[in-house]
């Protein structure tokens, strides 16, 4: 059904009642030149962190799965209301669970994978002239318990429909003009790309920018399938992300991400032997607790230090895990700072061109911002820095690098 096309509504964009009936305008605007049309939508507004302090004040510590289920039902009440809205403006529609769209999860509660997506119900609602609303984020597992996919999960909902629809591009729509250079709340004069490769936008997802899903970037890559993100307020042209971008935009530095959500746990002289971090980072595996940096320092003493950065999140349960388990390696104990964040500056010029090190190191030293830990990928060099200097830091690096400049034609390679 590659004449499908699959849009996405993040919450934002359907945060009242009259954002979903200006969406649901657009989306029957839509339809006269696309008839096959799906519609992903995410919870209206803050719904989701409204539920999850709701929960909060009836229990401390939640149960995975019955978080899952509560926080499925924001995205069960707009598209709900969107096809409501859509039937209002004569429209056939149908609103479907995730479930119901056929989206099948591990049981990793919170962020849980898709692992396989069976589209009939969507077909067959289609072949009758209907468009399909799904609600996004969620999913269900082999023993029919709900799942959620993680933050910005619908994202992930619409490119794997898309892909299992066969559809040429998944429209991804929110409420800025696209993929910018960095955060415009952060840096007013960040700027808008036309283009970006998914390997790069990964790593911007990856990173922090709230853009995108990562997963979704994943998913877009692993099956050649090209994401549009646009605003839903305006009908500028936005960003698309793909496999080929254009040799005017390599070698040089695409853009700066953020993340304020960092914690760092150290372990202190633990015992310099194998297998000591397999003791360590075994039960957060175990647990679904991902570890972003890790820095080991040289052993001394037959003794080594080991600090690690996890979520703000998943903070508490992983001091509660590592604890004993560094304690029974032979650790001295630990040392922790939840007052962190982390900036990277990404691009594929980084991996073959020097310099790139030296001029994010040297313009964060000029703001008098320490860098307590670096890691790098071919395309990306990363600093976890103090909270409190993350804006600054993402200033400074933007102008280091005049990423507010339009990106010019990189000079052709000369041969002798």
């Amino acid at each position: 059904m590659n004449d499908a096309v699959v849009q996405k509504y993040g919450g934002s964009s359907v945060a009242t009642a009259e954002r979903i009936k200006a969406v649901a305008a657009r989306v029957r605007a839509r339809r006269a030149t696309s008839p096959r049309l799906v519609v992903v939508v995410s919870a209206m507004g803050d719904t989701t962190d409204e539920l999850i302090a709701m929960a909060r004040t009836v229990c401390d510590e939640p149960s995975a799965r019955e978080m899952d289920l509560l926080l499925s039902t924001g995205e069960l009440v707009s598209c709900t209301l969107m096809a409501m809205a859509l039937r209002h403006m004569g429209c056939e529609a149908v609103a479907l669970t995730g479930a119901q769209a056929g989206i099948r999860t591990d049981a990793l509660h919170s962020r849980a994978r898709i692992v396989s997506v069976d589209p009939q119900r969507i077909v067959r609602e289609l072949r009758r002239g209907r468009m399909v609303i799904v609600a996004g984020f969620q999913g269900i597992t082999e023993d029919m318990d709900v799942t959620t996919l993680g933050r910005g999960g619908s994202d992930t909902t619409a490119v794997a429909l898309a892909a299992a629809l066969g559809a040429r591009c998944c429209e991804i729509y929110t409420d800025v003009d696209g993929v910018f250079t960095a955060d415009p709340r952060v840096v007013s004069n960040a700027r808008k790309l036309d283009e970006i490769s998914y390997e790069e936008m990964l790593e911007l997802a990856q990173q922090g920018a709230r853009v995108m899903h990562p997963r979704a970037v994943e998913l877009g890559e692993m099956y050649q399938l090209p994401i549009l993100v646009r605003s839903s307020f305006n009908d500028k042209p936005g960003t698309l992300i793909h496999g080929a971008v254009s040799v005017e935009y390599l070698n040089k530095v695409r853009g700066i991400a953020h993340d304020l959500d960092v914690a760092k746990i150290s372990v202190v002289r633990v015992p310099d032997r194998p297998g000591v971090a397999f003791r360590l980072f075994a039960p957060l595996a175990q647990a679904g607790i991902s570890v972003d940096t890790i820095v080991q320092n040289t052993g001394h003493d037959g003794n080594t230090d080991l600090s690690f950065t996890v979520s703000r999140n998943d903070f508490r349960r992983a001091v509660a895990i590592v604890e004993p388990a560094a304690r029974e390696g032979g650790a001295e104990g630990l040392v922790t700072d939840e007052d962190l964040g982390k900036v990277s500056i990404v691009g594929t010029g980084i991996q073959h061109a020097p310099g790139y090190a030296a001029r994010m190191f040297g313009a964060l030293a000029e703001q008098g911002v320490n860098i307590e830990m670096i890691t790098t990928s071919d395309i990306r060099i990363t600093c976890v820095v103090r909270r409190g200097q993350i804006d600054k830091a993402v200033s400074a690096l933007h102008a280091t690098f005049e990423l507010e400049k339009p990106e010019q034609l990189s000079a052709a390679p000369t041969t002798a």
